[in-house]
């Protein structure tokens, strides 16, 4: 396992990390998911994401539960949550990052991680009924009275990054130092083009999310939904039609193709792509199984084959537009 640092902070972080959206409470309990955890940390995986919205608080308190029952030194381990859409209804409790909600939210998080502080806390969505100085001041607030050691976005555009770091920098306050991002092979822009002037810039760091497209890439949906797979759950349905769509399984039947070429699976080969990319600080696998957990990892090994020639397969397969 490499580990990189998170953009221009000196925080370091695995290359491929664990994630818990939809996973954890709807197909893991804290049984399995601690037993996922250990698995992931014993082959070097440092960096447990999380959000409040997952499950309505439910995963959290799942790792909570399993981080209390692994009992690692603090120091050995990153977590993560993210705020915005909240969990409750009425004013200051959904669809917003003023003051107010994101003080009692981080403090909610805190009591069902069972942590005195999160190292990553991300503003989920943005919210363009807040002040964003207003955000950008209860973020630095928060690091400020160390419930979190840093602070970043979540699906922000280019520009609300910018004026969000620039802000923090006139005021001298904490800046958002990474952003999570939807990033893999059939979801590019982004990335690689909107982001492209931020990471020297501001020196941004990506924890990015999805590098299987909910799963398309592996080639299970190429014959419908199967039972047991993330789009069979009812909360998931929307994802259906993107995930069974013709035209885009017809080009995960090629990507296939190119990763037994490689001997590796395609969910290897998807997660090593994003992986390969050097703007990336981790990428964010989630699993429901130890198998599928093995494989994914297994990304690692695929990281060194991925040649000029490889790779350029792989980007007229999958342009970036």
């Amino acid at each position: 396992m490499e580990y990189r640092r998170l953009g221009r902070s000196g925080l370091q972080v695995s290359q491929l990390s664990l994630g818990s959206w939809v996973t954890y409470h709807t197909q893991v309990d804290t049984a399995a998911a601690r037993e996922l955890m250990a698995a992931a940390f014993d082959r070097g995986v440092n960096f447990f994401d999380n959000a409040e919205a997952y499950a309505e608080g439910r995963s959290e308190e799942i790792m909570g539960a399993a981080l209390r029952q692994l009992g690692w030194p603090r120091l050995k381990y990153v977590v993560s949550t993210k705020f915005y859409w909240g969990l409750s209804d009425g004013p200051n409790q959904r669809n917003t990052l003023n003051r107010k909600y994101l003080h009692q939210a981080l403090d909610a998080s805190l009591r069902r991680l069972q942590l005195d502080f999160v190292d990553l806390v991300f503003c989920h969505r943005a919210d363009p009924y807040t002040p964003l100085e207003e955000t950008v001041w209860a973020m630095h607030d928060l690091i400020t009275q160390g419930k979190a050691l840093y602070w970043g976005t979540s699906e922000w555009s280019a520009e609300e990054i910018r004026t969000a770091w620039q802000i923090a920098d006139r005021h001298h306050l904490h800046k958002p130092v990474m952003e999570q991002p939807h990033y893999n092979l059939f979801h590019r822009h982004r990335v690689e083009q909107e982001y492209a002037r931020l990471y020297d810039d501001l020196g941004l760091g990506l924890t990015t999310w999805s590098p299987l497209a909910s799963g398309l890439l592996t080639g299970k949906y190429r014959q419908g939904v199967p039972q047991g797979s993330r789009a069979s759950l009812p909360s998931m349905g929307w994802l259906r039609g993107a995930l069974t769509d013709p035209a885009r399984n017809a080009v995960v039947e090629r990507f296939m193709a190119i990763a037994a070429g490689l001997g590796c699976t395609p969910a290897q080969l998807a997660i090593a792509w994003c992986s390969a990319n050097p703007r990336v600080s981790t990428v964010i696998m989630g699993a429901s199984t130890l198998p599928q957990l093995e494989d994914n990892l297994g990304a690692l090994a695929v990281l060194p084959r991925l040649d000029p020639g490889v790779m350029g397969q792989l980007e007229a397969l999958f342009p970036v537009g």
